[in-house]
């Protein structure tokens, strides 16, 4: 993948996360892009209202098995811990087979900080910071309320 692709399907998180922004209650609205292998968008997902699921899950569950192999474009750090005891963002990327994880945002939330780290753990590469200057301001007010 080149950096323009990463930064254009990273806009592509943006703007779902953009979508229900102001109305996932206590957790962020994310957005999340899937490509497989050959860079072909398979699964989007944006956090749906309420908070669940997260915007992870409903792109995974729209890819299935195309996303083996591929790249998981992330608006905030994947979750390394989930509340209600479901399985994290992290480890739903790694057992879909995600190959690499492109995010903007590092999750400073006690839950989903160290998402990078299991990630990483499993042997994933992880990129942080594409379009950090763009998306960062979407998640300032859930750091301050639950940073």
């Amino acid at each position: 993948m080149t950096k323009r692709r990463d930064k254009r399907l990273m806009g592509q998180a943006y703007w779902l996360a953009l979508w229900n922004h102001g109305l996932t209650g206590n957790n962020p609205s994310v957005g999340c892009v899937i490509v497989d292998a050959h860079g072909t968008v398979v699964g989007e997902g944006v956090t749906a209202e309420g908070g669940r699921p997260h915007a992870e899950q409903i792109a995974l569950d729209e890819a299935g098995e195309k996303a083996r192999g591929g790249t998981a474009y992330v608006t905030l750090e994947p979750c390394r811990e989930r509340s209600t005891g479901e399985d994290a963002c992290s480890k739903r990327l790694t057992e879909a087979g995600i190959a690499r994880v492109v995010c903007a945002v590092a999750d400073k939330h006690p839950k989903g900080a160290g998402g990078f780290a299991a990630l990483r753990a499993a042997g994933i590469p992880v990129l942080v910071g594409i379009k950090k200057h763009q998306i960062a301001p979407l998640y300032e007010d859930f750091f301050v309320q639950h940073g």
